[in-house]
């Protein structure tokens, strides 16, 4: 295939480039290929429209420098992460966040990972290209009028004019021997034909033009008059709209943002009908009994009362709920008084073991948890219902361990007690 803005003579003047030759598959391109190789020659490749297995120890290619290109480059990548971020946090702009160490290596380790991959595949890529001298718009073999054919079904060796060992006839003999089903002399291209793509030119002017924009707008936010604090070119959720807690709304009558639940509305799987459960009630009065579900694992249901009394209940009232000065919200609300003219008119936590505590029906513990009583407030919201029948189960167990009769106590341990 010849340049058509080449005329015929002068393109036969051209000096020799090289000697192309087809082959019928890749069996028989990789058995020119080992005898090419034997040959002698250096300066010469296959080209072919997919990978052909052991092609590379047909032609006796070496290993690649590329590992070590890769791993120049990580290695860099690495160093050059740990620079930047020594000197952004430990000298240019120190800051003490929860008394951590202005540099620390741990917390390096993830953009040290990044920047070694970055520096890697960018190696990687551009080694790829710079050890098979590439992009190569105008090489020789594009000359040869069948090597179209190499993106499609065609098998090829190039012997470059340039090894040291060409010789055209020796070159064609060897070829032919080998099995070529065709064989073309391919000449070199003319320098005033050496033209870089338009299209090309225009795709790295168009990369180099926008790799100038982010610089330039970091420079512009340093040093200009912005007044936002950042650039922020993905929004994410941080400007949606949306209103503020406890803020206003003109689109609703009452003016609050944030709307209470439609009246006569349940959620799903919310329904709540056991009014003895979820209320305390029976029939409308506190209950005096346990709901079934507690009575069904009494165990269960006693342990999770424990574990929720000592984290709710206990700071007032006391691990044993014996109230006054037991629990440590309590005694330090004393130390306050003690310890100031503006006492904060705390009131002692009653006791649960007093009787008429102890007399009231469960129903009424229910109610006091959920709704508070007399100081203590309401902890319907942190504590749900399951857990507020296993603390009224707890709190009778302790009422038990401390006010029970001889007629409650087993007739085996009964001795013990005398």
């Amino acid at each position: 295939m010849t340049d058509p803005t080449i005329h015929p003579e002068a393109h036969a003047q051209l000096s020799i480039a090289g000697i192309l030759a087809e082959f019928d598959g890749p069996e028989a391109v990789k058995a020119a290929a080992a005898k090419v190789r034997e040959a002698g020659f250096r300066r010469w490749d296959v080209h072919s429209p997919y990978p052909i297995h052991g092609i590379e120890r047909a032609m006796g290619v070496r290993n690649t420098f590329l590992p070590w290109l890769v791993l120049g480059a990580g290695t860099i990548g690495i160093a050059a992460a740990l620079l930047m971020q020594w000197w952004m946090n430990a000298v240019d702009y120190p800051m003490i966040i929860s008394g951590k160490p202005f540099f620390s290596l741990p917390a390096n380790v993830p953009i040290l990972f990044e920047l070694m991959v970055l520096f890697s595949a960018i190696a990687a890529f551009g080694g790829v290209l710079a050890l098979n001298l590439l992009p190569q718009f105008w090489h020789w073999t594009f000359g040869g009028s069948r090597f179209p054919k190499a993106t499609t079904d065609g098998f090829f060796i190039a012997i470059d004019a340039a090894d040291k060992q060409f010789d055209e006839s020796a070159a064609r003999s060897l070829l032919e021997a080998a099995g070529a089903t065709s064989i073309e002399i391919c000449r070199d291209v003319p320098e005033n034909a050496k033209r870089v793509p338009w299209l090309f030119k225009w795709l790295v002017a168009a990369v180099a033009a926008a790799a100038v924009v982010p610089p330039l707008l970091v420079a512009q936010y340093r040093y200009g008059t912005k007044s936002l604090p950042r650039i922020h070119p993905i929004q994410d959720l941080d400007f949606q709209e949306k209103y503020k807690p406890q803020s206003a709304s003109p689109l609703f009558a009452d003016g609050r943002a944030m709307r209470p639940p439609v009246p006569g509305t349940v959620a799903d799987g919310r329904l709540e009908a056991d009014e003895h459960f979820y209320r305390g009630l029976v029939g409308g009065k506190e209950a005096t009994t346990f709901p079934a579900q507690v009575a069904k694992d009494l165990p269960a249901w006693m342990a999770r009362g424990r574990e929720r009394f000592n984290i709710f209940c206990s700071t007032c009232h006391g691990l044993q709920g014996e109230g006054g000065i037991t629990g440590i919200t309590s005694i330090r609300a004393m130390k306050r008084i003690d310890a100031t003219t503006d006492p904060p008119g705390w009131v002692l936590p009653l006791s649960l073991h007093k009787e008429e505590v102890r007399q009231q029906p469960v129903g009424k513990y229910f109610s006091t948890i959920a709704n508070g009583i007399r100081t203590m407030p309401s902890y319907g919201a942190q504590i749900p219902v399951e857990d507020r029948w296993a603390i009224i189960l707890y709190i009778r167990a302790l009422q038990k361990s401390q006010n029970a009769t001889l007629d409650e106590v087993p007739e085996d341990l009964r001795g013990l007690l005398k």
